[in-house]
């Protein structure tokens, strides 16, 4: 019996680990199927698995240089993820600032190190 296909869109495609980190590698701008493979050191039949479910998706598009096939991210259809997620940020910010205010009235807020973003 056939599964019953899991990545339909990108919040399921996203799901995955593994094409998070492609899309991750292609964020710095085109790449090879061989490039994607030595990089996250993954074999070759389980990068262009995954290219192919982001490219269904819409996550990634491909375009031919001659003998290579170079893939790249298209972000418009990440544009649900971002908005989405941004939801759940908002609400954890407000949160984590309301436990700041607690943390002070208590006189156990950690101090916070300047310039490097820990403990704020």
């Amino acid at each position: 019996m056939a599964r019953a296909a899991t990545t339909t869109d990108a919040f399921n495609a996203v799901a995955e680990p593994r094409r998070r980190e492609i899309l991750d590698a292609l964020a710095g701008g085109e790449l090879a199927v061989g490039d994607l493979v030595e990089l996250l050191g993954l074999a070759q039949p389980q990068v262009s698995k995954h290219l192919r479910v982001l490219r269904e998706v819409g996550l990634v598009d491909v375009r031919d240089d001659g003998r290579h096939r170079l893939y790249r991210v298209n972000g418009a259809p990440l544009r649900a993820v971002h908005d989405w997620v941004s939801q759940y940020e908002r609400l954890w910010n407000e949160r984590f600032d309301l436990m700041d205010d607690v943390l002070d009235e208590l006189g156990t807020r950690p101090p916070t190190d300047a310039g490097t973003g820990q403990g704020d």
